[in-house]
This record gives C-alpha cells, structure tokens and sequence, in this order.
C-alpha cells in the first residue's frame, strides 16, 4: 500500500504535487490527521483523489459506491465532486475509522450526500442488487480486502451501468505484484485478480500508475 505514488522519487513527486495538487484545505486537514494512524498507508495519495474526483465530473457521475472507507478521505473526494443531488453509498466495518469521516463529510457539508452502510461489504452489495439497485451507480470504488476483491468487482459490474466505471486501487500493490519471489497470500491475490481481468470481456481495461496502482474498468454496454 501507498499514500503516494511510489513510483516517483521525492523530487519528481514533490514538483508533481506543487504544479497540479489542487486538494481542499479540509482534505488536506483530513490527510494530516490520518497520517497519525499506524494503517495510514490504507488512504490513497492525494494525487489520486483528484484524479478520481476529475473522473467522477468528465462522466457525469452522481451516484457513487465506495467499498472500503477508512477514514473518509477518497468519499470526501467524491462527496465534493458531486454535484448537489448526487449521493454515495460507503461501504465498510469499522465504527472506530467511519467515525473520523463522518466528522469530516459533516465539516465539509456533504454528509447529506452519503450513506454509510457498516457491514461486511458483500452483504450490503448483495442488499443492494436484491433491492432493485442494479444498474443505478454511475461509479464504484474498490478498497478493501484484496482476498474479496473478484466478489467485489462482480457485484460492482453488476450494480454499475451499461458505460459506468469502477475503479479498483492497489493492483500494482507497492511492485510486490512483479517480484517472483513474493508468494504473500495477500500479493498473490493481488495478481490473482490482476490476471483475471485482463481476461474480462465485459469491461474495457486501463492500469493506470497513480498511487499504488488504480485499475479502471468500463463496463461496456
């Protein structure tokens, strides 16, 4: 995991962050107090953030899934992107973490515009499909345990619609996805995922090196 994008060294990300970080003052105080966390490393790069934010705006996007929300930071991305009507379903388990991001979306003035489901993800997907959802979410975010992540993307292809998009973090997984030598369970999920994909008709492909790795899926019509 990174909260930056690793492949850069400091100088060239330090100047990429100076000419095109536009980040919120309430992200950035978000980000700092994150930092403090032991698992800070789970909250993705503010590089990223806005890019998916960019993305979120040039598709039109107004509902927004989120699976895996540790302490708000990309909701309150998206929260932000959206236009005044839209709205976020955040998927997680932790009351401790969600408890930091809904003191943040309220600050930020957005926590009309999500609804935070703590419980195990597949469930709430799968209440979500079996209560007419599927197809209604324009973009769908996957953050969470690598191990889930085929189950999460099938439940996400469906409840995305026909030309919606999901965005997959940490497929590069900090490059231990191309060391022949890590058999981690977690790195071998990883590629596991990575591999089947790629092989995936229903969806256009593009990895893109930001971050930790953010894969991004069309779903064709």
């Amino acid at each position: 995991m990174s909260n930056k994008t690793f492949t850069l060294d400091e100088r060239l990300y330090d100047y990429l962050l100076a000419v095109s970080l536009r980040e919120p003052p309430i992200l950035a105080e978000l980000r700092r107090e994150t930092r403090a966390d032991p698992l800070a490393r789970m909250q993705i790069a503010p590089e990223q953030g806005q890019f998916m934010a960019l993305l979120a705006k040039l598709t039109g996007a107004k509902r927004y899934l989120e699976i895996g929300v540790y302490t708000g930071y990309s909701s309150l991305w998206m929260a932000l992107a959206l236009p005044e009507d839209g709205s976020i379903v955040a998927c997680d388990v932790s009351e401790e973490w969600t408890s930091v991001a809904r003191r943040y979306w309220e600050r930020a003035g957005v926590g009309h515009k999500i609804e935070l489901r703590l419980a195990p993800a597949l469930v709430t997907l799968d209440e979500l499909i079996a209560a007419g959802e599927a197809e209604r979410f324009d973009l769908a975010f996957i953050d969470a345990d690598k191990e889930n992540y085929w189950a999460y993307f099938e439940r996400c292809l469906e409840l995305v619609r026909p030309g919606g998009l999901i965005a997959i973090d940490n497929t590069l997984w900090s490059g231990k996805v191309a060391d022949p030598d890590d058999h981690e369970p977690t790195t071998e999920a990883v590629r596991a995922f990575n591999r089947r994909l790629w092989g995936e008709g229903r969806v256009e492909l593009s990895l893109v090196p930001i971050g930790d790795g953010l894969t991004l899926a069309l779903k064709k019509p």
